[in-house]
């Protein structure tokens, strides 16, 4: 059996909501998995990716081989990796999720999709990257005892995500060790607040309400500081019409939400950044993805 899974690139924390709110977007990473002698890993874009059994997609089919008690002999893997290394845009999650529902089909699906939900988000940690990839659309999700409690959202069509990736890698291990141990009983109101106007006003249609509800004290304030140039370009594009602009995950990817009637929006975006020195920086206007993860299979 050759299975072939597409899982999308997902915006986690949108603003406020911390390790509890995430979005899926249209691009899409691509694995193909099937029964092989030994372990093989193929890039078909040609973007690096660890070989062997060193690789996340096959630690991943291995790990649910073996909880579910069966053996593993051996893996072929092809991938193909639009969504960028180390940016915030979930490309851990793409693997993990891949590496779960490709490795669930092998097997003969022993697992059902709410179990994969679970535990794609324990293997990460927090299920705001995982559970959007897996589901599509606005996810608000917590996760106890191993479970994951959601809420899913479609995401309207006339929005877009304009995604702004800095040429630099952002690791998630440091921008998580920049946060404050401990936080004040105001700015958890504060946070609390805005998550919850975000959740509500992207599903009402409110988007007058994003800018505020993108406001947080709990992570941007530190990681902000980690992304040079990162506040000039989030303050142009609200000059230049955004909704709202908030770090994308851990970043260092920041992401402006736009309205689809914006039609100059990247134009002026993209002539600003490049006369201040960021010609470098990818900027990519993504519609939202509301499918979520897609497997297909073919017999061999």
């Amino acid at each position: 059996m050759r299975v072939d899974i597409r899982v999308p690139a997902t915006s986690a924390n949108i603003g406020a909501g911390f390790d509890s709110l995430g979005l899926a977007v249209q691009m899409h990473n691509r694995v193909v998995l099937e029964p092989w002698e030994g372990v093989e890993v193929l890039s078909l874009d040609g973007t690096a990716v660890p070989a062997g059994e060193n690789n996340l997609v096959y630690k991943t089919v291995k790990y649910l081989f073996d909880i579910c008690g069966k053996p593993l002999p051996g893996l072929r893997i092809q991938q193909e990796n639009p969504i960028p290394m180390a940016r915030g845009l979930g490309s851990s999650s793409a693997c993990i999720v891949a590496g779960l529902m490709g490795g669930n089909t092998l097997m003969g699906s022993p697992l059902s999709q709410e179990d994969i939900i679970h535990m794609a988000a324990t293997m990460e940690g927090h299920p705001d990257n995982s559970t959007p990839a897996i589901l599509g659309g606005q996810v608000s999700a917590a996760i106890e005892n191993g479970r994951v409690f959601y809420c899913r959202q479609e995401l309207r069509d006339d929005l877009r995500f304009a995604a702004i990736i800095p040429d630099f890698e952002l690791k998630t291990s440091a921008a998580r060790a920049a946060l404050p141990k401990e936080i004040s009983r105001a700015d958890g109101v504060f946070n609390l607040s805005r998550a919850a106007l975000m959740a509500m006003s992207l599903a009402a249609g409110q988007y007058e309400n994003l800018r505020v509800a993108a406001q947080d004290r709990l992570h941007q304030p530190y990681r902000l500081e980690l992304i040079p140039g990162a506040r000039a370009v989030m303050d142009c594009a609200l000059e230049f019409g955004a909704y709202c602009t908030y770090i994308s995950g851990a970043g260092s990817t920041l992401m402006a939400v736009v309205g689809t009637e914006n039609s100059s929006f990247l134009q002026r975006l993209r002539c600003w950044m490049d006369g201040q020195g960021y010609g470098g920086w990818r900027l990519l206007l993504l519609p939202p993805d509301n499918g979520g993860a897609r497997l297909t299979t073919e017999e061999g």
